[in-house]
This record gives structure tokens, C-alpha cells and sequence, in this order.
């Protein structure tokens, strides 16, 4: 197990055991678990995230990688099998994902910089677009 994986392993189960909230970089942000399906291995995997909920009921996540000039594997995943489960404090559920863009990308973006200032670090430190996506809930 790599040192990014254990590091996420570790918030995992801080989530799991306190009804969906984690501490340190995390305190008091809106948590979320994607049980994301390799796009290659069909193999899931979770991972923990921020996420914005929406007015509409959606949720955002932000495919950051901390700045990183690719985007993260999970990002990958989504757009292959777009349709997965989500753990939302003790709930868990299907959503489908999409990718936004445009002017409502940029409207998204600038909320959730401005409520995690973080974000705008780590766009100031790629060169890439950095994708945001919406998950919506499915029965």
C-alpha cells in the first residue's frame, strides 16, 4: 500500500467511524466516499473527497490532485463507468456523474473557491483546466 493510499485508508475509516466527518485538513468540510470503478480492472476503489452540495440536490466534486498537472485516476474512472455509489454521512447511494463545463463550470468554480480557498492554490499551480463534476442521484 502506497503512503497515498494508506494516508486515504486512514480518512476512510475516520468517516466511517464518525458518521461521515473527518478532522485536520478536512474539519468541518462536506466528506464524501466515491466507490469509483476502474476504468481498465472494473476493480472499485473509494475515495475520500470534498464536495459542494448544490441547490438542485446534486453534489460537486472537484478533480484537483492537489494542483498536480494530470488528473487524478478516479477522474478517469467517472468518465469510463460514470454510475457508482457514494457514502454521504451514514447514507449510501447511486449517482451518475458528468462533467461540467463552460460558463456554469466557471460559476461552480469560483463558489468553491470561494468557500475552500485551497482550490484557487491549486489552480494557480497547474497548467490544466481543473475538471468539476456533478453527481446526481439515481434509483
Amino acid at each position: 500500500m502506497s503512503e497515498w493510499d494508506d494516508r486515504n485508508q486512514k480518512i476512510i475509516e475516520e468517516f466511517r467511524a464518525n458518521e461521515g466527518r473527518a478532522g485536520g485538513f478536512f474539519e468541518g468540510a462536506h466528506m464524501i466516499l466515491i466507490h469509483h470503478i476502474g476504468a481498465k480492472s472494473g476493480t472499485v476503489r473509494v475515495a475520500p473527497l470534498v464536495y459542494f452540495p448544490q441547490d438542485d440536490g446534486s453534489l460537486v466534486i472537484i478533480a484537483s490532485k492537489g494542483g498536480a498537472p494530470t488528473n487524478p485516476d478516479w477522474y478517469h474512472n467517472l468518465k469510463a463507468n460514470p454510475k457508482f455509489d457514494v457514502e454521504v454521512g451514514t447514507e449510501t447511494f447511486a449517482v451518475l456523474a458528468e462533467e461540467v463545463t463552460g460558463p456554469e463550470r466557471d460559476e461552480i468554480w469560483a463558489r468553491v473557491v470561494a468557500e475552500r480557498p485551497g482550490f484557487g492554490d491549486y489552480e494557480r499551480k497547474t497548467t490544466r483546466t481543473i475538471p468539476v463534476l456533478r453527481l446526481t442521484r439515481v434509483s
